[in-house]
């Protein structure tokens, strides 16, 4: 929720109350029936979901998006759960979220606001922060409406060159203009940095493996089991922001890799976003293998995998061979838990990727994860095609008893791209 809908139920002490709208455009459009994930946002941000609204139309309506009619319901709902404001699962134009403000009398936020404020909130290192701040001012400028002087003060003073008779919006885009073309010049600099650093790890031969996957996959719990680190976990959307790197002995190469942990993607990840964490995701883009972490117990698992290999293709990872690790697979329901720790998956017509059924949480499936890691790392065994069927592959008999349960729910040829070394 924006900070204004924030600091109205701080007052209180009380999290923020929002009404929740999702809008069914269609089977071309991404939508969530459920509101789930949107929900799972907002709790995230600190806000507690008082009411969920659906509607559907062909077409967003050009003034309010959801039309007069739905938009009145809302304030209806607005009114009796005393919401403190509205947060829509798709991206409003400024002039929507306006008139929608002026409609329904309390803030309006969409999905991307709603993401921003969250990494805002967890940005924990300089240049997290300095990349979260850099994309909310990248969306907030096409916007302007909200006052500036709070961030005035917080930054110690932003340039207020100009005639007294200079109107305040104008104040305000040369401010955020300003502070972006600063913030543009000191994560260049961290990205020349990050870059020097990889490249001393290339030409130490270091084998680079990177930890991708859908937020709250379980990348950081597994990254703690893999390295026997403390990097901070937690069953929560977007609980890591900033990169971390460990060294990982593997006894089976008898050599040591670097495991990097990152962001998660979601659905409909703002590209400005993406844009401002490049020199973050660059540690994936540069990885010599990825780890996929999979929420295995997740009902929009598909779904899920599509949206990070369409990420991965954003920032030129997409030909960087993968492993497909099934985590949280202690969270299955027993008849729906696979028979054995590794397998293959056919995702493009004769291309088979490893895939490895695993708990971090537990412990269970590391074993075999490690010595995946390893064959791709001594180049024993490429991590794709090379796999076998003595090592299980996926399949018209595949090793998941239940076809219908969510661990098999991919095991078909139209599944995304896999990617070959």
């Amino acid at each position: 929720m924006s900070s204004d809908t924030s600091a109205a139920a701080s007052s209180a002490q009380q999290p923020a109350r929002a009404v929740l709208v999702g809008v069914d455009l269609g089977p071309d459009a991404s939508f969530d029936p459920t509101l789930d994930e949107l929900a799972l946002l907002a709790e995230s941000a600190g806000d507690e979901v008082v009411a969920r609204v659906i509607a559907r139309r062909k077409a967003p309506d050009a003034a309010l998006f959801v039309g007069s009619g739905k938009a009145d319901e809302i304030k209806l709902l607005v009114d009796m759960h005393q919401a403190h404001g509205v947060i829509f699962d798709q991206a409003l134009s400024p002039a929507q979220q306006r008139n929608l403000e002026r409609h329904l009398g309390v803030p309006v936020a969409d999905r991307t606001a709603l993401i921003l404020e969250i990494f805002a909130q967890r940005a924990q290192s300089h240049e997290g922060k300095l990349q979260v701040e850099l994309a909310r001012l990248q969306y907030l400028s096409t916007r302007l409406v909200r006052r500036w002087s709070h961030l005035e003060r917080q930054r110690g003073g932003i340039g207020t060159r100009g005639g007294p008779g200079e109107a305040q919006i104008e104040l305000d885009r040369r401010m955020i203009g300003e502070r972006i073309k600063a913030l543009k010049v000191r994560l260049d600099k961290v990205k020349r940095q990050r870059g020097t650093q990889r490249r001393a790890r290339a030409r130490s031969g270091t084998f680079r493996v990177s930890l991708v996957g859908y937020t709250n996959a379980g990348k950081s719990t597994l990254f703690n089991a893999l390295v026997k680190a403390r990097a901070y976990a937690a069953n929560q959307l977007f609980a890591t922001l900033d990169t971390t790197t460990r060294s990982m002995f593997l006894e089976q190469a008898g050599r040591a890799v670097s495991l990097s942990d990152t962001v998660g993607f979601i659905r409909d990840l703002p590209h400005k976003l993406v844009e401002a964490f490049e020199a973050t995701l660059q540690e994936a883009a540069d990885a010599d293998l990825l780890l996929h972490v999979v929420d295995a117990a997740s009902p929009v698992l598909q779904e899920q995998m599509e949206e990070v290999d369409r990420v991965l293709v954003e920032i030129g990872a997409a030909d960087i061979p993968q492993v497909l690790v099934y985590n949280k697979v202690d969270a299955l329901p027993e008849s729906q838990r696979p028979r054995q720790a590794v397998d293959a998956l056919e995702r493009m017509p004769g291309v088979r990727t490893p895939r490895v059924f695993a708990s971090a949480l537990q412990g269970q499936g590391l074993d075999a994860l490690r010595d995946l890691i390893a064959q791709a790392a001594t180049g024993t065994e490429p991590a794709d095609t090379q796999m076998t069927q003595d090592a299980g592959v996926a399949d018209d008999e595949a090793p998941l008893p239940s076809p219908s349960g969510p661990a098999a729910r991919d095991d078909d040829d139209s599944s995304p791209r896999s990617m070959q070394a």
